[in-house]
């Protein structure tokens, strides 16, 4: 039960409020948080800046918004009942479903009476007297915590930077704060800026609906077909009667799907490699990218090979060389930036009323009360602008609140320099402060977030359990083990293709962003193992007391 409470902080102001626990975030991370937290007993209070639960299922909302991953194993596999008690209608299910989804999580375990909506979290002070943070929301309160975990999402901090945008005279949308109500695209000319997996999801639901359509493209994709079949009730029991098969296998593959490399390029004829590549392809899923061959992410030749075929596949549906030289990627390897899976997003570009603007050698100079001018002058003018421009990823969510730990230190400044994490779990110099899908950790570059996310939530659950049986108020990491931690981390990265490409995955897109591979590389098995040893060593290299 919450307090009231006077108790001063660092920055003089007054608590409102005092917990055991503040969760930032109701979304997947944040839902099962706040229900881990609760099951120990703590006091919790979830703050979320939606008006409803979802995270990443309530913001976007756009057009063509779903899971790229499964359905049967994108979700919470710490309860049987809860698991069997949900019934998807596809394999890639649409975000109203998914949304409705989560809400029905957070109504079986009874979790809406501890989260705080419509409030976003300003501020996060330690005060180093009383050992303990200060949290203020934009309402006025100041929550006075023990514990402070940030389930912000590695993907909620969209990233625009256009100048004039304010100045445009029709309708502008980023796609991850798209409105609840319906848009009208009858008739309408409708500019999309970007094309990674949230642009194409956008384009080929809306290229039918709208009266011309412009797509301005940098970098073109290495796309996916999604096959997505609907499922019957049969389906469903199928996939229910495997929820002992889930919770054995998802924690332990390399990016936390169901499937995981089976086969050693150099152990395959070039036909069986060729066949391995078909199958994976004809699956209608991500398995190409993270279950085919795990060289191709190390090996350049085994790269170059598995591009050419993509882009051989991409060439006989695209057809048109120009559409082919703009729409498929020649100077960058495949899996080495977020690859999409797509529903006929190559054919909306031989609609007549779709064309592409390419801003590679000509970019978008500012938005006008007309349009979108580029840097030869030319302003196209538009109804309706689309921002599909990605996220600040990783840090963002974080950069954007006022975080100080020991001594005053800013999470924003740490950040802007370098960014360090131990395990994507806990920060150096920020005492009880707990982090889930940040830098460093398997996230969602490679990994099906909620097997990611649910490990992440069960180490800091069980940390915490082990601080309170042993009377211990604060935990942070030494400053060695961070160093350890993070060189280990870009050993791993820095072996990778990844590594070699720009991409939002080393935050290149965020001009500015300290240079770094984001998530962590060595799978999620091997991660979760690492994650294990630190527990079972009563926490070694993290200074408790």
């Amino acid at each position: 039960m919450e307090t009231a409470s006077k108790t001063n902080g660092s920055n003089g102001a007054h608590a409102t409020a005092k917990v055991d626990a503040v969760v930032v975030g109701a979304g997947v991370a944040g839902l099962y948080q706040l229900y881990r937290l609760r099951e120990q007993g703590l006091t919790v209070r979830a703050i979320d800046a939606a008006s409803g639960v979802g995270g990443t299922w309530y913001w976007n909302r756009y057009p063509g918004a779903r899971f790229d991953s499964e359905a049967y194993i994108y979700q919470y596999l710490f309860s049987e009942e809860l698991y069997k008690g949900w019934s998807w209608s596809e394999k890639f299910p649409g975000q109203p479903e998914i949304e409705r989804w989560l809400n029905y999580v957070a109504d079986r375990l009874d979790l809406r009476k501890d989260i705080q909506f419509s409030t976003t979290v300003k501020s996060a002070h330690f005060n180093e007297a009383t050992q303990r943070w200060l949290v203020t929301t934009d309402k006025g309160d100041v929550i006075d915590t023990q514990f402070l975990v940030t389930c912000c999402g590695m993907l909620s901090a969209p990233h625009v930077s256009f100048p004039g945008q304010e100045t445009f005279k029709g309708r502008l949308f980023h796609t991850a704060r798209w409105p609840k109500q319906p848009i009208d695209f009858a008739g309408k000319r409708v500019g999309i800026i970007g094309n990674g997996a949230t642009g194409i999801q956008v384009i080929q639901t809306i290229a039918g609906e709208v009266g011309h359509l412009k797509v301005f493209i940098r970098t073109p994709q290495y796309i996916i077909p999604m096959k997505n079949p609907k499922f019957s009730a049969a389906d469903a029991q199928a996939y229910k009667s495997k929820f002992e098969h889930f919770t054995q296998r998802l924690p332990h593959t390399f990016t936390g799907f169901e499937y995981d490399f089976e086969h050693a390029w150099a152990g395959l004829s070039p036909e069986k490699r060729r066949e391995v590549i078909e199958d994976c392809w004809n699956d209608g899923s991500l398995k190409l990218w993270i279950s085919s061959f795990a060289e191709l992410f190390f090996e350049e030749a085994v790269n170059a090979e598995i591009s050419e075929f993509v882009r051989e596949k991409m060439r006989e549906r695209l057809k048109d060389p120009k559409l082919c030289d703009l729409l498929i990627p020649a100077d960058y390897g495949f899996g080495t930036h977020r690859v999409p899976l797509e529903q006929k997003f190559l054919e909306a570009f031989h609609r007549p009323n779709v064309e592409i603007v390419s801003v590679k050698n000509n970019p978008i100079e500012r938005v006008t009360p007309k349009g979108i001018q580029t840097a030869d002058g030319t302003v196209h003018e538009l109804d309706i602008i689309i921002l599909a421009t990605g996220f600040d990823a990783g840090t963002g969510a974080l950069t954007r609140i006022d975080i100080r730990g020991r001594s005053g230190r800013s999470l924003r400044e740490d950040w802007a320099k370098d960014i360090r994490t131990t395990m994507g779990l806990q920060v150096y110099g920020y005492p009880n402060l707990f982090t889930t899908a940040v830098p460093l950790a398997p996230s969602a570059a490679l990994c099906n977030m909620t097997t990611c996310l649910q490990q992440q939530v069960e180490w800091i659950d069980n940390c915490i359990r082990y601080m309170r049986a042993k009377d211990l108020k604060v935990i942070e990491p030494t400053k060695d083990t961070e160093d350890a931690w993070v060189a280990h981390h870009d050993e791993i990265a820095n072996a990778t293709l990844i590594a070699k490409t720009n991409s939002w995955y080393l935050g290149s897109n965020v001009e500015g962003k300290p240079r770094r591979v984001l998530s962590y590389c060595g799978g999620v098995g091997a991660y979760r193992q690492k994650c294990d040893e630190v527990a079972a060593s009563a926490y070694q290299g993290f200074a408790m007391n």
